[in-house]
């Protein structure tokens, strides 16, 4: 088992939520969608340019770009 930030994996990587790091609205709107340490989230798929990513988390659908998934740190399962 690994950690790395969210946006590093690939589709059909699982992880684990470890914390989520950053400032202001961008981590608070990151929280606020369900991405708290515990939480379990698998890729489903990213974009043809790398950006957004697809999650399945918490049984729905959530796509984050590049950008917000880097502030939060997992370990991979």
């Amino acid at each position: 088992m690994t950690e790395q930030t969210l946006n590093k994996l690939k589709p059909g990587e699982k992880c684990i939520v470890k914390a989520v790091k950053g400032k202001g609205p961008v981590s608070r709107r990151i929280r606020d969608m369900g991405i708290v340490p515990g939480t379990k989230i698998e890729v489903i798929k990213v974009a043809p340019l790398g950006d957004p990513v697809q999650f399945l988390l918490k049984g729905y659908h959530l796509t984050l770009r590049n950008a917000e998934a880097k502030n939060v740190f997992v370990e991979v399962i």
